[in-house]
């Protein structure tokens, strides 16, 4: 009894000294001989190369670019006396899109009118005085100062004139004040540009300060593409690279190509964004809306077919095994189109390279160090 229990001990020692050494060494090749990889199951084929190819089935999101959002906001406190446009509306650049009553902008097209008026006595007394120096009746203290109110008047002037730019009182309309029109409080809010309403944010009768938005425009024209890749995924392509989108919904493809890839990733899920600038069927989408997209990949991004069952998951990593003289050496691999029977992967392989194609199983628990003897 006491001689088959230390055989029995003795046994399971070693059975654990080997499952850890083969743990331990799993990072770097699963060593195993012929009986064992017959025993296994275990067979191989050789990588299918593929030049070229497209990282499908990518999510995208339509998204209007930057410099294409506009918000008209209010130039002086007021109240909204009419609202001429509502949401999904288009619109041209200069269309009306809100009338505003503002106390603040008589005010300030009286101090205009004040601010040109001071500007046009201080400049004939300039003149005059240039003319009294030059018969030498005057001294030369008095054209100085003469001088530097005409400055003045002329600087206040500019500044009264450029505060009613900003609050959209046109050049014209500031030209007739100076003419002696008279001013008004209300002033019309024009759009910046040609395109669509996509926010109406206020109604009429509503009160409203400085710098309240009003309403925002955007130009649908064209459009961008926010894909989010995964970092593994995101080297086999570069800058320029031609994107294709589609969805159920869309009687043709939509193109465009890459215009910036993200240098920093997304903390829940690992992906870098990628911008894409739309430039066939920009008319077909809507922003916000989800669709999926191709990026072409490099012509220097070398890719292979394996048979979708030789891929092993691990430790969060895609994995094949690749043949060596000792056993096979798990490789991780970057799926760049996963299909039912095919899946293309990219990764550091040597020409003459095969890989396992039947009894994953049995090298991913060797992997982990499970039922190796």
């Amino acid at each position: 009894m006491r001689t088959n229990a230390l055989l029995l001990a003795a046994a399971a020692a070693s059975f654990c000294c080997t499952t850890v050494a083969i743990a331990a060494d799993a990072a770097a090749e699963l060593k195993l001989a012929p009986a064992q990889v017959k025993s296994m199951g275990i067979e191989t084929a050789p990588l299918v190369v593929r030049a070229g190819g497209t990282l499908a089935g990518l999510p995208a999101q339509v998204a209007i670019p930057a410099q294409q959002l506009y918000i008209v906001s209010a130039p002086l406190a007021g109240f909204v006396e009419q609202v001429s446009v509502a949401a999904q509306q288009p619109v041209k650049r200069g269309q009306p899109l809100v009338r505003l009553q503002s106390p603040q902008l008589a005010e300030s097209q009286r101090s205009y009118v004040q601010a040109h008026t001071q500007a046009e006595l201080a400049r004939r007394n300039l003149e005059r005085d240039e003319k009294l120096l030059a018969d030498g009746i005057i001294a030369e203290s008095r054209h100085l100062a003469a001088r530097s109110q005409d400055t003045e008047a002329r600087a206040l002037l500019a500044e009264r004139r450029q505060a009613l730019l900003m609050a959209g009182i046109p050049a014209a309309s500031i030209a007739r004040l100076a003419g002696g029109t008279a001013g008004s409080s209300a002033m019309d809010l024009a759009s910046p540009t040609d395109g669509v309403v996509l926010e109406q944010m206020v109604q009429p009768g509503q009160r409203v300060e400085a710098a309240t938005p009003l309403v925002k425009v955007a130009k649908l024209d064209p459009l961008w593409l926010e894909i989010q890749v995964p970092a593994a995924q995101a080297q086999s392509f570069a800058l320029g690279a031609p994107v294709s989108a589609h969805s159920a919904a869309m009687p043709q493809p939509v193109k465009g190509k890459v215009i910036a890839i993200g240098r920093t990733l997304s903390p829940g899920s690992q992906t870098v964004l990628v911008r894409v600038l739309v430039s066939e069927g920009a008319a077909q989408l809507q922003p916000g809306q989800f669709i999926e997209a191709g990026i072409a990949l490099s012509s220097a991004s070398k890719l292979y077919a394996v048979p979708t069952a030789a891929l092993a998951r691990h430790a969060g990593k895609v994995l094949v095994f690749v043949r060596t003289p000792a056993g096979f050496r798990p490789q991780p691999v970057a799926i760049s189109a996963e299909g039912a029977e095919e899946t293309i992967v990219s990764g550091p392989f040597a020409p003459a390279d095969a890989v396992a194609v039947r009894g994953i199983a049995g090298l991913k628990a060797a992997l982990m160090g499970i039922g190796v003897e």
